[in-house]
């Protein structure tokens, strides 16, 4: 529904002109039960002269046999649209409502506020930029107050309306007011929502909802139809990292082969070079195709058609990026997950994941935790149930291309559905790998610096700083190796250090899990202390599993290409477990999460500098590391056997 204006009557043209060019903002209003949303939405069109004649007569007809507020009109009727809905005074199914002002262009999510419909709610946010959480001002915060706000906060929603209604119903109450911020104050922080707008007003008499109340004079902010015509959702968009999901590859004729999509994020211009995922093919922007012409510029939400400059191969699923600013990829990811399923959360049972425009096999390898939405404490879990919110590590069986949700609401959002039934069970949105690899120093440390210079501390100890990363499954023999090569190192006259995996996490490790992102940490650490260890000039041998590449490359840049040899023990996995039966064995039975080759998979070495098996002679593994090292310079001398 569009708003009045003269144009209309005068001119047509300019009017849709205008219409046009206005920007859209999404925005939901949710809370607890009987917090007045439905009735905040009918007040808002109704004030704001956005209902049509017939159906304000239709509501008044229907307000008399249904309605709950006595002779007035029961603004709530016009979006509690559903039979049961309207004998019950509830909302139970998301209802979406469009209409337009002088200024912008909005659509209305209507969302449920029993704790039964959360999965109703969680879906109608998911496409928001503003959320307006409802709060009674009789009762305050409830529990489905802080699930509401977690789960705006949970879905990137950034702009947020604390409105704080029936303000009549407790006399026009400052001090009242003040209370009740505060208490949302403790709410809205926990969860992680900035600078929330906080709005007095009463939807049901219209005041601070289009118009400035009389009643509530001590309040000197805006009313709601102002704050949504002037909140400014434009700064949220990503106009760096491109991100185009390929949906559809089209072929009219022979001369032309175009690759359509919505771009999620990021500016693309002809010329532009670009990358294609998961293959790596680097090329151009040729053309940027749409129905009314080609265009120069496309950004964020615009539906194109792009060609390429090369003939490569793009398929639906793909992803046109940005070669500056790549995605994450992995197989092992840790996600929140909103389970919207009667049946509850199998742990080891494959499911289908959908995320930007590609199917994966996908399994809940762990519950990492759930969230008490009573308290917002994380509490343990080894399952989910019906509108239950909790972390997991999720792992698929081809490699994930994402963005942290925080950071695209596109290319890291994913659904979860049943392979049997096909339905849609949970929402998932996807964390970031880990952040602690590019996380800065505070500005205030400073790097010391030895008064020894490497080249003596070589001529002192006859080598090359370096670190050798043993990598591969449990009971690959990588312990073993490093312990013989450390030996022999030793026994010459070289100095070195071992760093073993396990031994980390009995100490500096400690306090990490094995879960994708604590087992990237731990691998950080090491690599932070291999570093150290290098500066001194003595040699780490590191034996870890480091089930992920994109962790191992990070631990290559960190100690530096130059001075890191990553050694692949590929011992096939029927060795590994004739090694530690026990261990295998428990992870087949669920004992132990995350375990690589069982329940988490191993990204084996993409280019590894050394493959060796680890079912071979240890000391013949040895040599050839030796050797490797020779080759590369490390060691000045070959140590005597």
């Amino acid at each position: 529904m569009s708003h009045q204006s003269d144009l209309i009557a005068t001119d047509i043209g300019r009017y849709l002109k205008e219409h046009e060019q206005k920007d859209l903002l999404r925005f939901l209003t949710c809370g607890s039960v009987d917090d007045g949303k439905s009735t905040l939405i009918g007040r808002l069109l109704h004030d704001s002269k956005m209902i049509y004649e017939d159906q304000l007569a239709s509501l008044e007809a229907d307000s008399v046999t249904q309605g709950t507020v006595g002779d007035e009109v029961d603004l709530a009727l016009l979006m509690d649209g559903l039979k049961a809905e309207r004998e019950q005074g509830i909302t139970i199914d998301v209802a979406y409502r469009y209409f337009s002002t002088a200024k912008r262009k909005f659509i209305i999510a209507d969302t449920p506020g029993h704790e039964q419909y959360t999965r109703n709610m969680a879906t109608g946010a998911s496409t928001c930029d503003l959320a307006v959480i409802l709060v009674d001002a009789r009762y305050g915060v409830l529990p489905q107050t802080k699930r509401h706000s977690f789960i705006a906060a949970l879905l990137g929603i950034r702009h947020v309306v604390v409105a704080i209604n029936k303000m009549d119903l407790v006399g026009w109450s400052q001090p009242r007011f003040d209370e009740i911020v505060a208490e949302c104050s403790e709410v809205v922080a926990r969860v992680g929502i900035a600078d929330p707008y906080y709005l007095p007003m009463s939807a049901l008499k219209g005041d601070n909802v289009v118009e400035r109340s009389d009643n509530l004079g001590w309040f000197a902010g805006m009313p709601l139809m102002e704050h949504l015509e002037s909140v400014d959702v434009a700064a949220d968009v990503d106009l760096d990292a491109l991100r185009l999901p390929v949906q559809l590859v089209a072929r009219p004729d022979l001369s032309f082969r175009g690759y359509q999509g919505t771009i999620a994020s990021g500016l693309m211009r002809p010329g532009d070079p670009v990358v294609v995922l998961p293959s790596g093919t680097p090329s151009t922007v040729d053309r940027i195709v749409t129905f009314d012409g080609d265009l120069d510029l496309a950004g964020p939400g615009q539906s194109v058609t792009v060609t390429l400059a090369d003939e490569v191969d793009v398929s639906r699923g793909d992803l046109i990026c940005d070669p500056a600013h790549l995605p994450s990829r992995a197989h092992d990811v840790d996600a929140h997950l909103v389970w919207m399923a009667t049946d509850e959360l199998v742990p080891g049972k494959q499911y289908l994941l959908l995320g930007g425009n590609r199917f994966s096999n996908v399994t809940v390898s762990a519950v990492q935790h759930r969230i008490d939405m009573n308290t917002l404490d994380e509490v343990p879990a080894g399952t989910l149930h019906l509108n239950d919110i909790a972390r997991v590590t999720l792992s698929a069986d081809r490699e994930l291309l994402f963005d942290a949700y925080s950071q695209n609401r596109t290319t890291g959002a994913a659904i979860v559905v049943d392979r049997l039934t096909n339905v849609t069970v949970a929402s998932a949105m996807l964390l970031a790998l880990d952040d602690s690899w590019d996380r800065s120093p505070d500005t205030h440390l400073e790097r010391r610096r030895s008064q020894i210079a490497i080249d003596e501390r070589v001529a002192r100890y006859g080598q090359q700083p370096a670190t050798v990363l043993l990598t591969g499954l449990s009971g690959a023999g990588k312990s073993t190796i490093a312990t013989a090569l450390e030996r022999r190192l030793f026994d010459r006259g070289r100095a070195t250090i071992r760093l073993d995996g396990q031994n980390m996490r009995l100490g500096i490790s400690r306090d990490l899990g094995f879960t994708a992102t604590e087992r990237s940490e731990n691998l950080r650490r090491a690599a932070e202390v291999a570093r150290l260890v290098n500066n001194q000039g003595l040699i780490a041998v590191a034996a870890f599993v480091a089930p992920h590449e994109s962790a191992r490359e990070r631990a290559r840049e960190l100690i530096l290409p130059e001075r890191f040899i990553e050694v692949f023990v590929d011992t096939p996995i029927e060795a590994c477990r004739a090694r530690v039966p026990e261990m295998y064995a428990a992870a087949d039975r669920g004992e132990i999460e995350n375990f690589p080759g069982v329940t988490a998979t191993y990204e084996p070495p993409q280019s590894p500098d050394l493959v060796v098996d680890g079912s071979t002679e240890v000391s013949a593994i040895v040599e050839r590391i030796i050797d490797e090292m020779v080759d590369r310079g490390i060691l000045t001398s070959r140590p005597s056997t």
